[in-house]
């Protein structure tokens, strides 16, 4: 692909926006003891390939097509999950970028035998890159906030971008500071 047809990919013509609840899904998996670690709760690798899994669905739905992770910030287990427990991972696209989209994940959990209502045991942020058959980043719609917690989580993702390219300069700045010194990382 000439860098002409790859500008003209990723800065053609506007794409019209979908809203947040397009493509908002809850992914569910109940725990079974093949998902334990050696406390006997569940993995917490596991709880993030279920975020994972749940994310990347978002994120291709909104997209239109396959998307790649990129990022996962703030991956927060708050609770531990039992053996049992059905799991209920919801995720939505808060933020979207040219090529990237910010996909909040809650992780909730309840007793597979028990009315009681799901408490949330973890969240993370993700950050997917859509990309087109060859890998290469293609343009994704522009989200639309619809309610107030959607504008609000829109405004946060925002925050955590900024936090993200300035963490990232941060430390490229370093680093070159560092190999100019003659250090060796």
């Amino acid at each position: 692909m000439t860098d002409q047809a790859t500008a003209a990919q990723t800065e053609g013509p506007d794409i019209p926006g979908k809203p947040v609840a397009a493509s908002r899904t809850t992914l569910s998996h109940i725990m079974t003891h093949n998902d334990t670690n050696l406390l006997g709760t569940v993995h917490g690798g596991v709880i993030m390939k279920l975020v994972d899994d749940a994310a990347g669905a978002v994120a291709g739905r909104h997209s239109g097509g396959p998307a790649v992770t990129a990022s996962m910030d703030e991956m927060a287990f708050l609770e531990p999950v039992r053996v049992g427990d059905l799991v209920h991972v919801k995720a939505q696209v808060n933020w979207t970028g040219r090529t990237s989209m910010e996909v909040g994940v809650r992780v909730l959990a309840e007793r597979w035998n028990e009315s009681a209502p799901p408490t949330q045991v973890g969240s993370a942020y993700l950050v997917f890159a859509a990309v087109d058959a060859d890998g290469k980043p293609r343009r994704v719609p522009p989200v639309i906030p619809e309610t107030e917690q959607d504008k609000r989580r829109y405004q946060e993702a925002q925050i955590r971008r900024t936090h993200r390219l300035a963490r990232r300069r941060a430390i490229m700045e370093l680093r070159e500071k560092r190999a100019a010194e003659g250090y060796e990382d």
